[in-house]
């Protein structure tokens, strides 16, 4: 099993400069957070570090496919997942997060583990209705068939905008032709 220091980026020893790092989840790494949202899967998480004096910012791209269970038939498939995401870190008196992708670390942390962000970017790159493609495919068949209008606002035939000057005296209300006449 690996170990979650093996998602560590040691960013004291970094030079300021732009740094690229390849990360491999698999079923091992999903099994350290739990398996209640993720069973397993196998991606590949490239993150590209850019360091300056003053700010991290880590730029995440997540490619693979990860296992999940039916929330209809309760059957195990393989749901794709790509995940573009950027995460800020910058240097402060205190360790702190101050957004959902800005934190603040003091200047002497030695390195930032980059696990948690990796399971929270997969985790949240995920549908919230969890089926199985077979059943993706027969929604979507039912939603051609069954495409009927409920209610429309626009008048049948007519498919441009009324205006206040139109010609067509008939289609207004008389009290609003006397309202007008009062200019």
């Amino acid at each position: 099993m690996k170990k979650i220091r093996d998602y560590e980026i040691g960013i004291a020893k970094l030079s300021n400069k732009t740094h690229e790092f390849v990360f491999e989840l698999d079923d091992a790494f999903f099994e350290h957070f739990g398996r209640e949202l993720i069973l397993g899967g196998k991606l590949t998480s490239n993150v590209t570090l850019d360091k300056t004096e003053t700010l991290l910012t880590f730029h995440v791209d997540i490619k693979g496919h990860v296992r999940l269970t039916c929330d209809r038939s309760l059957e195990e498939f393989d749901q794709p997942v790509e995940v573009q995401e950027i995460f800020r870190i910058k240097f402060g008196p205190e360790n702190t997060e101050l957004d959902d992708d800005l934190w603040q670390i003091t200047p002497g942390t030695q390195s930032v583990n980059m696990a948690q962000h990796l399971y929270d970017y997969s985790g949240l790159s995920l549908p919230m209705k969890k089926l199985h493609p077979r059943f993706v495919a027969e929604m979507a068949e039912d939603e051609d068939e069954n495409d009927i209008l409920i209610y429309s606002s626009k008048q049948q035939g007519n498919d441009t905008e009324d205006e206040d000057d139109s010609d067509d005296k008939d289609d207004t209300d008389p009290r609003w032709d006397a309202l007008r006449n009062l200019n």
